[in-house]
């Protein structure tokens, strides 16, 4: 025999409806889901989109300054680029200097790449729902949680 296991005595602190991490996990799974068809028609996934605009921002950075700038970690990042520079939008070679440092650009199909992902912010903008001084307010109050998360972690 099961019982039900709801109680009427809610410690509203421990409601999932009332968890900030809730809401950003939730709410990055449904932003993603708005991503992937137009990053499939860029033949990209999330994740391969993220490095190539950090590419685009800045080309020559090394996978250590890629995976800084995600906030990921290097080991993690190394096999999404191998499958970037197979796709040919992008080349890795090792440093002169030091063999151990892998230098990462873009190429000239990874470059035209960047036109037509254009594309992609003002479909995301739509589909928010917000206006865009609305969803830049949300995206500066984001980076200062995270920025004070990272800090909690020193």
């Amino acid at each position: 025999m099961t019982t039900d296991r709801t109680t009427t005595d809610h410690c509203a602190e421990l409601l999932l409806d009332n968890q900030a991490c809730f809401a950003l996990h939730s709410t990055s799974l449904m932003m993603t889901k708005v991503y992937k068809p137009l990053l499939q028609a860029l033949g990209l996934t999330y994740p391969q989109y993220l490095a190539m605009m950090v590419l685009w921002e800045k080309d020559g950075l090394t996978v250590g300054e890629i995976s800084t700038r995600l906030l990921t970690d290097p080991g993690s990042l190394t096999p999404l680029l191998k499958r970037l520079e197979v796709e040919g939008v992008l080349s890795r070679t090792r440093s002169r200097e030091d063999e151990r440092v892998v230098i990462v650009e873009l190429t000239a199909k990874g470059r035209a790449l960047q036109e037509q992902a254009r594309s992609v912010p003002p479909c995301i903008l739509g589909a928010s729902g917000f206006s865009l001084e609305r969803l830049q307010n949300l995206q500066s109050e984001l980076q200062a949680l995270r920025g004070h998360l990272q800090e909690s972690l020193i």
